[in-house]
């Protein structure tokens, strides 16, 4: 009898092992630690949001919806950018609905980018992009962002950014309010990016999940509002992060018709469809409470300042962030271990479960800086305060 051999697998993502949030996360349950690690909230979403879900379960919202995303929901996110961003986009061809943020910057990559190709990315950057980047045939160009100030901001590099551009440059993915390190940009970094990219032939990618969620009297400013990028740009957002819903996995996409169409010819293969009934329910609630939004940032900036108060127990360094849910803190008066060490021997011995920067870049520069994420009750971050504060 002929024994039949499987044949070797050759791995398309061979130095890709499991995301930095995964493993903390685990680690986190394996030893009974406060899981300040993963971006995810420990607070449900707003009633009235799931009552409407709720209702479609019952009322027929159980099968496909358009591959582009059900009308109502497309023209509620129209009116929503057009409120806020004074973009006005069509909801039939310039916004798509897709399986969160993660699925809209993946498909944009695979429609955009080609064998060949350089993508640049700004240095700490989220664990998902280069991946995408290498399933498309494309090369990662890591520029680090410029830490500024005291030592606390991160801003771009503009030199650098230029220095990094050629004729092969086909994509540059932008993140702000970034993520991990809380970063904005203000309407003159909108006009340096233009002119940065004036003359090349390449696109913006804009990740602007964490968009509602600015602080001490910032207002976040999209790629989509500044006419010239918007003439070369995709833009990404999420519900998740703006409803207390990660798992839900709705997030939109917003770019001109020529490029939504590329968009979509991936999209289409990539999922198809995204939840119905939730689609419906967030199209009801955005209609009923068009401003949700501006109490969001409210209700962080709340979170964020008493989880700094109480971190003035401890003997961390930081300046309070300025987006995103998420505090960087500095641990070099307690330890100069490097952070991925630091981060892993907490969570075991201390009970915090954290992200060290370093991981999101390609050469480790940002020192001995953690991510803790706030999105917590108040209870679970006085808890871990309290652990913190015995270092």
């Amino acid at each position: 009898m002929v024994q039949s051999m499987s044949p070797p697998v050759s791995s398309k993502l061979p130095d890709v092992g499991t995301t930095i949030f995964t493993v903390m996360s685990q680690l986190a349950a394996d030893c009974g630690a406060i899981n300040l690690s993963q971006g995810f909230p420990s607070f449900d979403p707003p009633e009235a949001l799931t009552d409407r879900i709720a209702w479609h379960l019952k009322h027929g919202g159980n099968q496909y919806a358009p591959m582009s995303g059900i009308p109502e929901l497309r023209e509620a996110i129209a009116a929503k950018t057009a409120r806020l961003q004074g973009r006005a986009v069509d909801p039939a061809t310039e916004v798509t609905v897709c399986t969160g943020a993660t699925e809209g910057l993946f498909s944009t990559i695979q429609a955009l980018v080609r064998p060949g190709d350089d993508v640049i990315v700004f240095d700490p950057a989220y664990d998902s992009y280069e991946p995408a980047v290498t399933l498309a045939g494309g090369t990662t160009q890591h520029v680090p962002l410029r830490i500024a100030g005291n030592g606390s901001d991160f801003e771009i590099d503009w030199q650098r950014l230029a220095d990094a551009l050629s004729d092969r440059t086909r994509l540059v993915i932008v993140n702000f309010p970034h993520n991990p390190t809380g970063a904005v940009l203000e309407p003159a970094d909108l006009d340096r990016l233009a002119e940065t990219l004036r003359g090349s032939g390449a696109y913006v990618l804009s990740d602007e999940v964490y968009e509602h969620i600015v602080f001490d009297g910032q207002h976040h400013h999209s790629i989509a509002s500044h006419d010239e990028l918007w003439e070369r740009c995709v833009v990404t957002c999420s519900f998740g992060k703006t409803f207390h819903a990660t798992g839900w996995k709705v997030g939109y996409c917003l770019a001109k018709p020529e490029l939504t169409s590329e968009f979509r010819k991936v999209h289409q293969f990539a999922t198809f469809a995204v939840s119905t009934p939730m689609q419906h329910g967030l199209a009801d609630y955005l209609t009923s409470d068009p401003h949700f939004y501006e109490h969001l940032s409210a209700f962080y900036q709340e979170k964020r300042d008493f989880f700094c108060s109480l971190l003035e127990q401890t003997r961390l360094r930081l300046q309070p962030a300025r987006s995103t849910f998420f505090q960087i803190v500095d641990y070099g008066d307690i330890s100069d271990e490097l952070d991925v060490e630091v981060a892993q021997r907490w969570t075991r011995e201390i009970g915090v479960a954290s992200i060290p920067l370093s991981v999101f870049c390609e050469q480790p520069f940002t020192g001995t800086r953690l991510r803790f994420c706030f999105a917590k009750d108040d209870d679970m971050l006085a808890d871990a305060v309290e652990k913190l504060a015995r270092l």
